[in-house]
C-alpha cells in the first residue's frame, strides 16, 4: 500500500489529507484515493500553529506514524505567499528527514476537481482588487495555464459564450457580480487537500517528484512587501 500525505495551505484553509491506493471514503467530488481529510476553513490564517498539529492528528487517528509515509505532496500555488511558504517549508523538512519523495500538485488543478459536472471549469483564486489567479480545465485537460487576470466583462468570454461554465474558488464572488450571467455554476470554495489526493497518487506512481532542496512555490507573481 502506498500512503501519501497531502498538504494544502494556499488559502485560509489549513488542510491535510491522506491518500491511499487501497481506496478511500465516499466524498462529493468522486476522489478515489482519499483515506481521510482534516482541515480548518476559518477566516484567519493559522497555518503556522495548526499545520504540524493537523499532520500528527490525521496520522494518529488512522493508526499511522510519519514513518509509514511513502511520500508527501504539497499544493504548489498560486495562492497566499505566507501560506505557500509555510506549507512548502513543512513538506521539505519532513521529506528530507524521512528520506521520502516530494510531489508538487497544481493548486488550481486540484481546485478544478471540485467540479462534479461535465462543464468546463474555471478555477479562480482571489487576489487583490479585481485580480484573480485563474486556470481553465476541460475534464482532466488544462485548456489555459494559470495566469493573473484583471477581471472585466470580457474575461473568459470565449468559454462563457460556448455554454455553461463552472466557476470554482474564492475569486468568483466579484466576477459573478460583474458579469451577471445566471446560466453558469458558481461554487465559492477554498482549495482542499481532499482533491489533491488522486493527483498526488498519480504523480507518485510515475515518480513525478520534485527536488526537495531546490523546489520553490509557484507564486505566479513576484512577492512585493507592503
Amino acid at each position: 500500500m502506498a500512503l501519501i500525505l497531502c498538504v494544502e495551505t494556499t488559502s485560509t484553509n489549513c488542510s491535510v489529507a491522506l491518500a491511499s491506493d487501497n481506496g478511500g471514503f465516499e466524498n462529493p467530488y468522486g476522489i478515489a484515493y482519499c483515506l481521510d481529510v482534516l482541515e480548518d476553513n476559518s477566516d484567519g490564517y493559522s497555518h503556522g500553529e495548526r499545520l504540524h498539529v493537523y499532520i500528527n492528528e490525521i496520522l494518529k487517528r488512522n493508526n499511522f506514524t510519519v514513518n509509514d509515509l511513502d511520500g508527501i505532496a504539497v499544493s504548489e500555488g498560486p495562492g497566499s505567499y505566507t501560506g505557500l511558504r509555510i506549507g512548502v517549508a513543512t513538506v521539505k523538512g519532513l521529506c528530507y528527514a524521512l528520506g521520502i519523495p516530494m510531489m508538487a500538485v497544481s493548486t488550481l488543478k486540484a481546485l478544478s476537481k471540485q467540479n462534479i459536472s461535465s462543464n468546463v471549469s474555471i478555477a479562480m483564486l482571489d487576489a487583490r482588487r479585481m485580480e484573480v489567479y485563474a486556470a481553465i480545465f476541460g475534464g482532466v485537460d488544462q485548456l489555459e495555464p494559470p495566469s493573473a487576470v484583471i477581471l472585466d466583462t470580457d474575461s473568459f468570454s470565449r468559454f462563457r459564450q460556448s455554454g455553461s461554465v463552472t466557476f470554482i474558488g474564492t475569486g468568483i464572488i466579484k466576477f459573478k457580480d460583474l458579469i451577471k450571467e445566471d446560466q453558469h455554476t458558481y461554487t465559492t470554495s477554498n482549495p482542499t487537500a481532499l482533491t489533491m489526493c488522486d493527483l498526488a497518487m498519480d504523480k507518485y506512481k510515475i515518480s513525478d517528484t520534485v527536488d526537495v532542496a531546490y523546489f520553490e512555490p509557484f507564486y505566479l507573481k513576484e512577492f512585493k512587501a507592503g
